[in-house]
C-alpha cells in the first residue's frame, strides 16, 4: 500500500506527482505492463506512471483491440460470404432433369417396365394363358388353332420374354444413373453444409476466445479508469 503523500517520478516525462496521481507498474495488468515495456524495456515494477500518460496507453490499447476484432470479424464474415455465394455448384432437381432428358425409347421401357412388374401384367397374364389352353383343349366354339403341347404359346412366350427382358434392363440402367445422379447431388449439398458449419464454428471460437476475453479487458480497463478518476476527486475534495 503506497503512502498518499509519497511523491513519484513519471518514467515518461519525468514529472513529479502524488501517488494518486497514477500507479506503480506492477498494479497494471499484465497486458497494459507489456505495452509500457515496449517503449520503456528497462522499467521495474516499483516505477510510477502518472494517470496523463497512462490514459493515452489504455486508449490506445483500447484502440488497438476493437481494430484487431473488427479486422478478425470482417475477415470471417468475409470468408463465411464467399462460401455461401460460391456458385461452383448449383442445386438441382436431379428427378426433374432426368425426366427432362427422357428419349421416345426410354419412356417406352419405363412403360414396359412399370407394366410388367404390376399385378394387372400377372393378372392379364394368367388369364390369356388359360384362354388359349382351354379354348386349344376343348376345341371351344370350333377352335383349335394350338393343340397340345402348346407350341405357337410357347413361342409367345418366349417373344415376349424376349422383349421385355432388354426393356426391363434398360429401365434398370436409366434408375441406376437417377441413383448416381442423385448421390452426387447429396455429396455436393453435404459438402457445402460442411464448409459453412465448419466457417460457423470458426466464427464462434472467435467469439469465445478472443471477443469475450477482449470485451472483458475493454470493460476491466473502463473501470480501472472510472476508479482513476474516482481518486482524483475523492482527493480534490480533502
Amino acid at each position: 500500500m503506497t503512502n498518499r503523500k509519497e511523491k513519484h517520478q513519471c518514467i515518461v516525462d519525468h514529472s513529479i506527482h502524488a501517488t494518486y496521481d497514477g500507479m506503480l507498474i506492477n498494479e497494471l495488468s499484465d497486458i497494459l505492463k507489456e505495452s509500457i515495456k515496449k517503449d520503456f524495456p528497462k522499467i521495474s515494477d516499483n516505477q510510477f506512471i502518472c494517470n496523463s500518460h497512462l490514459i493515452n496507453y489504455r486508449v490506445s490499447m483500447l484502440n488497438n483491440i476493437i481494430t484487431n476484432d473488427t479486422k478478425n470479424n470482417a475477415r470471417l464474415n468475409k470468408r463465411l460470404t464467399r462460401v455461401l455465394e460460391k456458385d461452383d455448384f448449383q442445386l438441382i432437381d436431379v428427378e426433374k432433369n432426368l425426366e427432362d432428358s427422357l428419349t421416345f425409347g426410354q419412356k417406352i421401357a419405363d412403360s414396359v417396365a412399370r407394366f410388367g412388374g404390376s399385378w394387372t401384367f400377372i393378372i392379364s397374364f394368367v388369364s390369356v394363358m388359360i384362354v388359349w389352353i382351354l379354348i386349344n383343349s376343348f376345341t371351344i366354339f370350333g377352335l383349335k388353332f394350338d393343340p397340345f403341347p402348346y407350341i405357337l404359346l410357347n413361342l409367345f412366350l418366349s417373344m415376349v420374354a424376349a422383349i421385355q427382358a432388354p426393356l426391363i434392363m434398360m429401365s434398370q440402367n436409366r434408375s441406376a444413373s437417377y441413383d448416381r445422379m442423385e448421390s452426387k447431388n447429396d455429396y455436393h449439398v453435404n459438402l457445402k453444409s460442411e464448409q459453412e458449419i465448419r466457417l460457423l464454428h470458426s466464427k464462434i471460437d472467435h467469439l469465445i476466445q478472443k471477443d469475450q476475453p477482449n470485451n472483458m479487458e475493454v470493460q476491466r480497463m473502463q473501470i480501472e479508469m472510472l476508479s482513476t478518476i474516482q481518486k482524483q476527486l475523492d482527493n480534490l475534495k480533502n
